[in-house]
């Protein structure tokens, strides 16, 4: 794939490490590439960040076609910038492509793509403790038509964003609620699927855990309201006895990265790992008699992120004097030091970025 580069006359100056907060500031550039039925995708372009321009009837706009991932660059200690699993993105991205209906891109291509935009702004890449270039590609359609068809015109773009922590508390433990009203999705739905429209379902609830003082949600299966399924936006895992436990691959649970890495990390070590569905009954009597060791979340933005404190039904379970875990501490230290570059990788996870 050819790709034209058109370079910023106005090149920006990134702030500060710790004013950088998490998806706010953007780099110079950004990468577009065109799809139509008649040519394919078509004019691979790095151009200046900017507004997009498409048609306001485009059924994206009325249809929610839209699909995105998110991955990150990490400069390591000799000053090179590395990926972390890159391909399974892309593989994700295509995955969710195929949901919506949307057309699939060449997985060499999307992460050809990927490789230029951050070789192109690696200046962009932070150099400072626990932060990293944030990198977002997204896939949607641009069909001026507000009638309900396929798709027959896209447009995919990525853009980079340098990024302190997602928690502003670090690896502080936080708050989580069940979830028992809404649901984020169902079996059969879009659940797998990395589009916008799980989150945005996701809002009204986040917004009332938020005013009772809980940091996101715990979600249910959208069909009992029985089974743990996702933590706010990112995969769940607990410590129960001497296992560890994660909600199986269903349909309706987003298939994480950092969860499949972090799976793998622990069946390495030897620990027991059970994917499987798991009772909400289950774990809050785990929780009530002791048996719940620690509870984290995992995914790309945050890495991980720990469980101190579970409501149900009005009811609070402090997790682990709410206090980390030496699991989710060992999780953490593993994934981000392969990340960073400062362990050896032994998985094949990273891609240096020439």
């Amino acid at each position: 794939m050819e790709i034209k580069i058109t370079k910023t006359t106005s090149p920006k100056i990134m702030p500060p490490a710790d004013k950088l907060g998490f998806g706010s500031v953007f780099t110079d550039h950004m990468f577009i590439m065109d799809y139509s039925d008649e040519k394919g995708w078509h004019d691979a372009r790095i151009v200046p960040y900017g507004p997009l321009s498409f048609d306001p009837a485009a059924s994206v706009l009325h249809y929610g076609t839209e699909v995105f991932e998110g991955l990150k660059a990490y400069r390591r200690p000799d000053g090179k910038v590395q990926l972390f699993r890159p391909w399974d993105n892309v593989e994700r991205l295509n995955n969710s492509c195929a949901r919506l209906g949307l057309p699939k891109l060449d997985p060499e291509d999307a992460l050809a793509a990927i490789k230029k935009m951050v070789e192109v702004d690696e200046s962009w890449v932070p150099s400072s403790d626990g932060a990293s270039l944030y990198i977002r590609p997204f896939l949607f359609s641009t069909d001026p038509n507000l009638s309900l068809h396929g798709v027959h015109k896209a447009m995919y773009v990525i853009i980079c964003s340098p990024s302190q922590a997602y928690f502003s508390t670090g690896l502080k433990p936080v708050p989580i609620m069940v979830e028992t009203e809404d649901v984020r999705a169902v079996r059969g739905g879009t659940g797998e699927a990395k589009c916008g429209g799980n989150y945005a379902a996701a809002n009204r609830a986040g917004d009332r855990a938020n005013e009772k003082g809980y940091s996101q949600v715990l979600w249910l299966d959208g069909v009992e309201r029985r089974y743990v399924e996702e933590g706010g936006g990112m995969n769940v895992m607990f410590r129960i006895g001497d296992k560890i436990v994660t909600p199986m691959l269903t349909g309706s649970i987003l298939p994480g990265v950092t969860r499949r890495s972090a799976i793998a990390l622990c069946k390495s070590w030897g620990m027991d790992v059970e994917e499987r569905l798991l009772p909400i009954d289950e774990l809050i009597q785990a929780a009530a008699d002791g048996s719940l060791k620690e509870a984290w979340c995992v995914g790309t933005a945050a890495v991980v992120g720990p469980i101190g404190l579970l409501e149900y039904k009005g009811v609070k379970y402090e997790i682990n004097n709410n206090e980390i875990g030496e699991v989710t501490q060992r999780i953490y230290d593993e994934l981000t030091g392969i990340q960073w570059g400062r362990k050896e990788d032994t998985f094949g996870w990273t891609c240096v970025i020439e």
